[in-house]
């Protein structure tokens, strides 16, 4: 055996190369779950029994955790590959149980000595036992080691723990709980692995244990991201006591179950109050023998002693013929007891509460056979006044229109005396709260407020113990009085100033004064005075100065300007005859040309065409309406009105969104891959907003733009971000402080009379928002205007800025990094032009994200810790906008898309993934209500980076694939008129 030497290694595949022989480049490690995978290929394909007998070896003289990191889950089995070099499958595997070294060592030794004879004989040795049959012995290792069969496939790791729990009664046993810790680099959705689970933890049959807990962890977390509690009640007692309740299925199993011994099949029915039970034997010729059946069947029946059934039939036949060719009758113990004789339905109307409950779990798991598997749904009963609560529970969430109906029907008919109304939740099984709720009142019920979910901690004994408190929480003493609580307070509150003035003398930072001491120190007063006057006198002597030296600079810089102009005119009349008598000589001027010598146009270094944002800041300057406090806000709403006003109709197609809007749709890409697919001519404008929100949509879209200025397809380009109600909404803040948003509310009030009341909600809340800014602004605006009075130098601050500036670069030393400034303002020039948006709104980026690169000037922020995702909730203020657009615009008759826009894989971490999930299932149910139509992109090309300028913004190569997109998608309404 090649030696394995703990010392020399410095990885699991530096290990397996020493143990086998295979060269390091022939050894693939990856651990999964709790599952090792080991891959071992070469020119010729590994020996698979001498390879496997020189790792079993090693196995056995090594210890796996010290050659995996700390944080690394256990390892409980060990995947073998042999494959030759090239080839995409392996030839070969085997699976080793590292519990049970010694017996796949034996079971290898064997097979090498078949090979050595050249024997076909399959190889023996020792029996591997199976993870199962070790696991139904109730060992926690082996529990997990069969678990992490199903899980590690899955990428999740499985540790297993036993807790004893303290009996509720004094009476009862000591039972333990399962605890099985699952961690993994990912949150799984618990319905993934919730029935599964639960099936092969009940099929172990395990005793001794109440239930069991699954704690799921993403890797690096403290606190596990959800619970599931699995009941492990025995099928047996399922079944013994569902029969008890005169469950007829129920009651076939378990007498069934007396008989499979003697080879007897059972069937069963109810007829009024009396069982009928036939008897048939698996052998079609035989009779089953009635004594031996009778035997078996009456104990059964008196240990259930099933309620308000009187008396059984039992009747033997063969299975081929419908003649019976026995019959006997036996009486039952609710024929001698009264309580026993009244059947569930009489006792569920009567108000029974355990057979309430036998009726609603059975109405709710109409499959015994999915319910003793699974454990099914589990039903809590709490009565609090007038209204029964009906808590189900399940692994899997049970659905809220499959079981609230039935619920509701069910306690309607049992006519429940003192109940006029019933309350039904749903939850996971593990959770305390509620996933959702439903309400039916069969009366009218008078009530001022309504009621509040109760906790079920009365009937479910574990949901304390799955969500402990805090130990210091402060226990109520019953037994003391109100007078004692009173006396205990005023003994504590007395002379509490003089306790607290006390303190404040200990610390030595104050000192106890005499009233004498207590007068006003007009001195000091005086003092203060004086020297205030001062300064004053002193700053205003300054000004008048200062004033005065910028005064006189600008004369001289006056004469300047006329003496420099009027030689610039000579130069320029010496220039032009220059330049004539040059052009008279018949040679054209190399510096005039616009070819170069291969005959393509000359790289003069002029900006490209197309570039609207002198024109946006031109036509913004000159609008008559007040400002957004949001400078492209402005902007591209000029460009928008200056489109309206050339082509007099709207475009054809809007985009609207934060800067994932901005610069993520090409409207031109767009027009013409519309145009080959049969829609010319479609006019497409971008109106994205860096930072908008939810809030900003809905305001462009109902306030500031006029329902006439809309087109009929409204494409909201835009992902979870915009719609998280936890966070500071920045953007929207910064408008509304505005006097644009100030003049489009009012002009709503004056000129609609259906949207007076949402538009006068929003100006109090934002007259509310901003009034604390809006006083302070005028303080200082009216002490701006006393000092400017006041100062000579105020009125003249740009050229005493101008001056102090042009005095600091005639230091020495400072004019040396002239040029250096002049190259970083050409370079902050050629940033702005690239950041410039066109004349249909869109911003063209050519930068492509490059991880490497961009991580190096920039952090990576996690999701835990980007303030877009801070306390992440759609419901909210952002949702509310959400509904109003969708209110406005199926009022309007406008096709409104939602595109969730590409993210990169770098971006998509478990915590935004997470979010971004939630914010999916938002969007569905959103589409399900209403004439919404979402299209989701988030998941186009997350590893192709080249098409994203940041890791969750898109370039213009993006923006051109996404365009491409939507022109082809057949969900889009796309219109020719």
């Amino acid at each position: 055996m090649k030696t394995a030497s703990l010392e020399r290694q410095k990885s699991l595949a530096q290990w397996v190369s020493q143990a086998t022989g295979i060269n390091t480049f022939g050894v693939k490690i990856q651990l999964r779950g709790n599952d090792l995978h080991i891959l071992c290929e070469g020119r010729d394909c590994p020996q698979r029994w001498q390879t496997l007998s020189d790792l079993l070896q090693a196995l056995q003289q090594t210890d796996l955790e010290m050659l995996t990191k700390n944080q690394e889950p256990a390892i409980y089995q060990v995947f073998v590959y042999g494959r030759t070099k090239g080839e995409k499958r392996p030839q070969w595997c085997h699976r080793v149980y590292l519990n049970q070294l010694d017996r796949h060592l034996e079971q290898v030794n064997q097979a090498l000595i078949k090979d050595a004879e050249k024997s076909s004989i399959k190889p023996g040795g020792a029996i591997i036992v199976s993870n199962e049959s070790l696991a139904r012995q109730g060992h926690p290792d082996a529990i997990a080691r069969y678990l992490s069969e199903t899980l590690s496939t899955l990428g999740v790791s499985v540790e297993v723990k036993v807790k004893n729990q303290k009996p509720q009664e004094k009476s009862s046993l000591e039972e333990n709980r399962l605890w099985i810790f699952c961690q993994s680099s990912y949150s799984p959705d618990p319905s993934l692995i919730a029935e599964p689970i639960a099936q092969k933890l009940r099929d172990l049959k395990l005793l001794g244990y109440q239930d069991a807990v699954i704690a799921s962890q993403v890797v690096g977390e403290i606190k596990p991201e959800w619970l599931l509690r699995i009941d492990l009640t025995p099928p047996e007692v399922m079944l013994k006591e569902w029969a008890r309740w005169g469950d007829i299925q129920a009651i076939a199993l378990v007498v069934g179950a007396a008989l499979s011994e003697l080879k007897v099949t059972v069937q069963a029915s109810l007829k009024e109050s009396t069982l009928h039970v036939f008897c048939t034997s698996t052998d079609s010729a035989i009779v089953p023998d009635k004594t031996t059946c009778l035997n078996a069947i009456l104990p059964q029946l008196e240990a259930i002693a099933p309620q308000g059934i009187l008396a059984a039939t039992v009747y033997g036949q063969k299975t081929t013929e419908q003649q019976l060719h026995w019959i006997d009758w036996l009486s039952l113990p609710a024929s001698e007891h009264p309580a026993l004789a009244s059947s569930v339905l009489e006792l569920a109307s009567s108000g029974d509460e355990p057979a309430i409950h036998f009726l609603l779990e059975r109405l709710l798991n109409p499959d015994l056979n999915l319910r003793l598997k699974t454990g099914g749904i589990r039903v809590l009963l709490l009565r609090k006044g007038d209204l029964l609560h009906v808590m189900c529970d399940a692994p899997i969430c049970p659905g809220r229109k499959k079981v609230a109906p039935k619920v509701t029907q069910c306690v309607r008919q049992l006519k429940i005396p003192n109940i006029i109304g019933v309350r039904v939740y749903g939850r996971r099984a593990g959770n305390k709260e509620p996933f959702w709720n439903y309400g039916v009142d069969f009366e009218q019920r008078q009530r001022l407020v309504p009621e509040a979910t109760p906790e079920f901690a009365a009937t479910s004994a574990y949901v304390n113990e799955l969500l402990p408190s805090e130990s210091s929480e402060p226990i109520l003493r019953p037994d003391l009085t109100t007078e004692e609580v009173h006396t205990f307070v005023t003994e504590i509150a007395r002379d509490w100033g003089a306790t607290a003035r006390k303190s404040l003398l200990t610390t030595q930072l104050f000192i106890e004064k005499d009233s004498s001491e207590r007068n006003v120190d007009y001195q000091a007063l005086k003092t203060a005075l004086v020297w205030g006057t001062l300064g004053l006198l002193l700053t205003l002597q300054t000004d008048w100065i200062l004033g005065q030296i910028v005064a006189l600079t600008a004369q001289k810089t006056t004469v300047a300007r006329v003496t420099s102009k009027s030689s610039s005119v000579d130069d320029e009349n010496q220039g032009e005859r220059t330049a004539f008598f040059a052009d008279t000589s018949g040679q054209k001027s190399q510096s005039d040309s616009v070819f170069n010598a291969s005959g393509f146009t000359k790289d003069d270094n002029t900006p490209p065409r197309g570039k609207a944002t002198a024109t946006a800041i031109l036509l913004a300057a000159r609008s008559q309406m007040p400002s957004f406090n949001a400078r492209q806000l402005d902007e591209q709403l000029a460009l928008y009105k200056q489109r309206l006003a050339k082509n007099g109709i709207p475009p054809k197609v809007l985009i609207i969104g934060s800067s994932r809007a901005l610069r993520g749709i090409d409207p031109t890409a767009l027009d013409k891959a519309l145009a080959t697919q049969g829609y010319p001519d479609i006019d497409v404008f971008n109106f994205g907003i860096n930072g908008a929100t939810a809030q900003v949509v809905d305001f462009i879209i109902r306030r500031v733009l006029e329902p006439s200025e809309l087109p009929k397809i409204i494409i909201w380009a835009d992902g979870s971000r915009a719609f998280n109600s936890g966070r500071d909404d920045a953007t929207f803040k910064a408008i509304a402080a505005s006097a644009g948003y100030q003049q489009a509310i009012q002009k709503v009030l004056a000129s609609s009379t259906n949207d007076v009341q949402s538009a006068t909600k929003e100006q109090q809340k934002t007259k509310a928002e901003n009034q604390d800014v809006n006083s302070y602004q005028a303080v200082n605006q009216s002490l701006n205007e006393a000092l400017a009075n006041l100062s000579a130098t105020y009125q003249q601050r740009d050229r005493f800025k101008a001056f102090l500036n042009k005095e600091f670069k005639s230091l020495p030393g400072i004019s040396s990094s002239q040029p250096a400034a002049s190259t970083q303002t050409t370079d902050n020039f050629e940033e702005n032009y690239q950041q410039a948006v066109d004349f249909d709104g869109f911003l063209p980026l050519s930068i492509r994200f490059n991880p490497k690169n961009y991580y190096q000037k920039h952090p990576k922020v996690s999701g835990s810790y980007d303030n877009d995702y801070k306390s992440f909730q759609v419901a909210g203020e952002q949702d509310a906008a959400f509904q109003a657009v969708l209110e406005f615009t199926q009022a309007h008759k406008i096709s409104l898309v939602f595109v969730n826009m590409p993210l990169t894989a770098d971006y998509l971490d478990p915590v935004r993934s997470k979010y971004e999930q939630d914010f999916q299932q938002y969007m569905t149910s959103q589409v399900a209500n209403s004439s919404l139509i979402y299209r989701d992109l988030s998941q186009l090309f997350p590893q192709t980076s080249k098409n994203f300028s940041d890791p969750s913004h898109l370039n213009r190569f993006g923006a051109y694939e996404v365009s491409k997109k939507l022109a082809n998608d057949p969900m889009i309404p796309w219109t020719t008129k």
